[in-house]
């Protein structure tokens, strides 16, 4: 604001809300002649407050500030006018949408507890908050809006929302002791997410918080004590005279298409490019849900720095701390994390007698573009509360879900989309490209046989017959002697960061060729039918129709789908593929985005992975340089 004179090329002045700093704006404007526009926090503004949280959605207005009820503005204007049929259909469905990922304003995972008894919801403001002068309204319109909560429901509890801002201590509220010490009045004053108080209250009463539009989306009986922008349609209980120019009734679906749609401006938080209000939503829903299926406070043992990093993406929103996997568990915390299988008998047994869960993680089925094990970060991981997918031994969240779960048929399509798109794309877990292989002429049934790294995991848990590669190759040479057997050894023993299997430098010996550089996607396209241990391969190779034998007992056999040489009890249900493919890439990984480190879903996942792939390789970092180096010297 020391421009000292006008610039030809500015068109307009922006100024926020109605603080001190815009009415400076507004008096360069004049002296300018220039038009002024008004930006204020949208109606869904992040996840939550603060400089790492910016405002991903903002209200322009070029007339005036939507909670301004002392002049016009754009919102009421947008509310005022007619809308068309679909404006009103999107309108509903925004609603809809709304309640399904519940959300708010602000949108912290903890939800504030609403009481089981019946009760009404009053909604406290930060004292000084300039949307309740200009709403027309003042302090003691709090005391007169909590007398009249008790007095119209004199059989109701009234729940006594809290700004967060109070709660912080950086803003006084509008209620004192005495008022807290009525009987029927019970304080909500953890912060939490509104969605449940709002979802279940009786009525709600606000003198002119946003929490009353949002109370209008469940549904709910609406008292207003000033003039916030949603009053004086019709559609609330007005106890504050609204200006002439609101005296016309509007419908829901105006407001909210006003709202949510034509006074709003939203930025996809992962392409930080303009997006509609619903893009906007599903990305915020998304993150609250998995955050509240986490543990709040967690302890992680045995973590390398690296792998530390990225388990504050996959479990972002939850306090963690990082611990020696000597060191005792900490008190105040709700669950241990490890890697996998990794955890020490000791470290389990200490968990047991606290009754801490235990919870598991593992790099997911969508993985990278380049190996783990040279340090490349993974799109995906699996956070399971039970075991883990290629534990055969004992129950997971995967093999939980894929014995109970019931998927509709929209849900099914969405695999199927899913599953059609991964084999369009030709994605696998790592991604690697290599020189093309083609079947030879004549050959009439070829097989591939996938090797894994012997000391995984996935073979000491989910391999109770055969563990070993040379062992697979010779059974299944047993099986086929006619086929035209093809080996290919794992992208680890390749690369020199993993052992080979005792015998496995001899594979040529049990088969027709060795493929140490072949690509696997393409290998699915020359072949009839794959033999695995407990290989991911298994699965990709389902999803593109072929035949499948499993050795072992990886989570996608026992289902139906494939010819399986060993049993688990546990398993007895007969699966659909789509529905293997909803339970194993929609509802158990976890996605984040490389560029927003935001929770995405498996078809954004997708999108990430083929930029990824086309995008130009990068040199290694030093340290993946020095790790790759350490894992060569290591395996001699």
């Amino acid at each position: 604001m020391l421009v000292p004179g006008r610039r030809r090329d500015v068109d307009a002045l922006l100024a926020w809300g109605r603080r001190p700093s815009a009415l400076r704006v507004e008096r360069l404007a004049r002296r300018w002649d220039l038009p002024v526009w008004h930006l204020e926090d949208g109606l869904l503004r992040s996840l939550a407050k603060g400089r790492n949280h910016p405002p991903l959605a903002l209200l322009v207005d070029e007339l005036g500030v939507h909670f301004d009820a002392t002049a016009p503005s754009r919102m009421e204007q947008l509310i005022a006018a007619p809308i068309t049929a679909a404006e009103a259909d999107r309108a509903r469905a925004l609603g809809m949408l709304w309640r399904e990922q519940r959300l708010s304003k602000v949108n912290p995972p903890a939800e504030a507890a609403a009481p089981q008894d019946p009760f009404v919801l009053v909604v406290d403001q930060s004292a000084g908050d300039r949307s309740i002068a200009l709403g027309l309204a003042d302090a003691s319109c709090f005391q007169q809006m909590l007398q009249a909560a008790l007095d119209e429901h004199p059989d109701c509890t009234v729940v006594l929302k809290v700004h967060p801002d109070v709660i912080s201590g950086r803003a006084r509220g509008h209620f004192n002791a005495r008022d807290l010490a009525e009987p029927r009045v019970r304080l909500s004053a953890d912060g939490g997410h509104p969605a449940q108080l709002l979802e279940r209250a009786r009525a709600v009463y606000v003198v002119t918080s946003q929490m009353g539009f949002e109370a209008l989306l469940w549904g709910r009986p609406v008292h207003c004590f000033g003039v916030p922008f949603y009053s004086g349609w019709g559609l609330t209980h007005d106890r504050c005279k609204a200006p002439v120019r609101r005296r016309q009734r509007a419908s829901l679906e105006a407001l909210v298409h006003a709202a949510l749609v034509g006074a709003c401006r939203c930025i996809d938080p992962h392409r930080h490019q303009p997006c509609s209000m619903e893009t906007l939503m599903r990305a915020i829903g998304l993150q609250r849900r998995l955050q509240a299926q986490q543990p709040r406070r967690c302890v992680a043992y045995g973590f390398t720095p690296w792998k530390q990093r990225n388990l504050r993406r996959f479990l972002a929103g939850s306090q963690l701390r990082f611990r020696a996997p000597w060191r005792r568990i900490p008190q105040g915390v709700d669950a241990v994390v490890v890697w996998g299988r990794r955890a020490k008998p000791r470290l389990l047994e200490a968990a047991a007698r606290r009754q801490l869960p235990v919870v598991q993680v593992e790099d997911g089925f969508l993985r990278s573009v380049g190996l783990g094990a040279d340090l490349v970060d993974p799109v995906s991981w699996v956070v399971d509360h039970q075991g883990v997918y290629y534990d055969a031994t004992r129950p997971s969240d995967l093999e939980t879900r894929l014995a109970t779960g019931q998927w509709t048929p929209a849900q099914q399509q969405r695999a199927a989309a899913l599953r059609q798109r991964l084999v369009e794309e030709a994605i696998t877990k790592y991604n690697l490209q290599a020189e093309p292989w083609i079947r030879p002429v004549g050959q009439r049934r070829v097989v591939l046989v996938i090797g894994q790294v012997e000391s995984d995991a996935s073979i000491r848990y989910g391999a109770p017959g055969l563990r070993s590669n040379r062992a697979l190759l010779a059974a299944v040479r047993a099986a086929e002697p006619e086929a035209y057997l093809v080996y290919k050894p794992h992208p680890d023993v390749v690369a020199g960061l993993c052992r080979a299997g005792a015998g496995e430098d001899d594979a040529a010996e049990l088969c027709d060729a060795v493929l140490p550089q072949g690509s696997i996607q393409q290998l699915f396209t020359q072949i009839d039918a794959l033999h695995v241990l407990t290989s991911l391969a298994g699965f990709e190779a389902l999803l593109r129709g072929l035949e499948v034998h499993c050795w072992g007992l990886p989570f996608y056999a026992g289902w139906g789908l494939t010819h399986d040489r060993e049993r688990c009890d546990r398993r007895q249900r007969q699966l659909s593929l789509d529905e293997l493919v909803h339970a194993a890439l929609i509802d158990y990984p976890r996605y984040v985005s490389r560029d927003s480190g935001w929770f995405i879903t498996p078809e954004q996942a997708i999108d990430e992975l083929v930029a990824w792939r086309a995008a130009p390789p990068q040199r290694r970092t030093l340290v993946q340089a020095l790790f790759r180096h350490w894992g060569r010297l290591r395996r001699r």
